[in-house]
């Protein structure tokens, strides 16, 4: 009569990708690096800019040195899949965190299905951020009364783990 039922608080979901391309300087390569992420992912990458200044790398605080984009949603997952498939379908247990979250590198970006080679782009790497969620993740931002999530709602390494291998059909090492 009693059905084991999993708890709703604690199914997980794919909250965001960030793709991200530091360059370490500004100038044309920030614009062809937009490019290159829109042409990965479809949406309008921001540059990102230095936090402070670095005298010997030549960096100035507030200059332009990097770009990122976040993909949300059914895009996100679209997007997830053919970002494994450059991988080979495989997954670096090393790479996920202590929250849940996974991230991993492309070193050519035209290894990603559905993109071109440009040599007006050239070929350029990028890093890949994956977080997770579950119901409830939202006390940590919101702007009145944030509050930690507690240790038991926490994802664990395992639990990513398994929703990779569920929702993308990769394979762990």
């Amino acid at each position: 009569m009693s059905q084991t039922q999993e708890n709703p608080m604690k199914k997980i979901f794919l909250e965001k990708v960030v793709l991200n391309m530091g360059l370490g300087r500004s100038g044309d390569v920030i614009e062809i690096a937009k490019t290159a992420l829109q042409q990965i992912s479809g949406k309008n990458p921001s540059a990102r800019e230095a936090k402070e200044t670095q005298r010997d790398w030549g960096i100035r605080k507030g200059e332009p040195i990097g770009v990122a984009v976040t993909i949300r949603g059914q895009d996100a997952k679209e997007l997830l899949k053919r970002l494994f498939e450059a991988k080979g379908n495989q997954v670096k247990q090393k790479s996920i965190d202590n929250f849940g979250n996974y991230s991993f590198g492309i070193n050519e970006h035209i290894d990603i299905p559905g993109v071109k080679y440009d040599p007006k782009i050239g070929i350029l790497g990028l890093g890949i951020s994956v977080t997770l969620s579950r119901p409830g993740y939202g006390i940590r931002t919101r702007s009145k009364h944030k509050a930690r999530v507690g240790k038991n709602h926490v994802i664990k390494p395992e639990e990513t783990k398994e929703y990779l291998v569920k929702e993308f059909g990769v394979t762990v090492e």
